[in-house]
């Protein structure tokens, strides 16, 4: 459920922009009518309408990600408020200035928010957060942990740039594919890979049975 919860903005971006794409000029006269005081000028044309409604979706999206955690009474994760602050600030660039730019680097600055988080945390602090974070369910070495943290840094800031490459590189119709596919799919492959290298570390089940069962004999 939380994980859905987390990536719905995403795909409700996603989608939104897909099916205005596919009808871009009654999403244009839809913006228009009802975004259009939004908007510089009150006009949205048919190649901005997409990634237009697609941003307004994606910022009332998080809002009710956030109301919806905040009347269940939890707490509110530090990245999702940045992420919230980032869609609202970045989202309402793109959309009075009718600029698809703003909201395309809205992902980097997120993915190197979280990255300096990690690191600063670190060097200035000498707080591990991922050590605070899952220190209760794994057990691992100090170097191990520092070279967990590290490895993160280097992929927020490699998926940050990542991002931008596309951005600029290639259609707003790619990076959006891009957005979705590509960075939760690197995102799933960097965590397994995480994964396989921490299971060298975790105590093997059979040999702490056996050590229990001899304990109790």
């Amino acid at each position: 459920m939380k994980l859905l919860l987390d990536f719905l903005p995403i795909l409700l971006f996603f989608g939104t922009f897909k099916y205005a794409g596919a009808n871009s000029q009654q999403a244009a006269d839809f913006a228009t009518e009802h975004f259009g005081f939004l908007v510089l000028g009150g006009n949205v044309g048919p190649q901005e309408a997409p990634v237009l409604l697609a941003t307004v979706v994606v910022i009332l999206a998080t809002l009710a990600q956030v109301a919806w955690i905040v009347a269940r009474g939890r707490k509110v994760d530090v990245m999702l408020w940045v992420s919230l602050a980032l869609v609202v600030v970045l989202g309402g660039a793109t959309i009075w200035f009718h600029s698809e730019t703003f909201i395309k680097w809205k992902p980097s600055v997120l993915y190197w928010v979280m990255g300096m988080s990690l690191w600063l945390s670190q060097l200035l602090f000498r707080k591990n957060l991922l050590r605070l974070l899952l220190g209760e369910q794994l057990q691992l070495p100090d170097a191990v942990w520092q070279r967990l943290n590290g490895a993160w840094v280097g992929f927020f800031g490699v998926m940050g740039l990542l991002n931008l490459w596309v951005a600029y590189s290639f259609s707003t119709d790619t990076w959006v594919n891009f957005k979705l596919f590509g960075g939760i799919g690197l995102m799933l492959l960097f965590t397994l890979a995480q994964g396989l290298y921490l299971s060298r570390y975790l105590p093997d089940e059979s040999a702490t049975k056996d050590k229990s069962r001899t304990g109790a004999q």
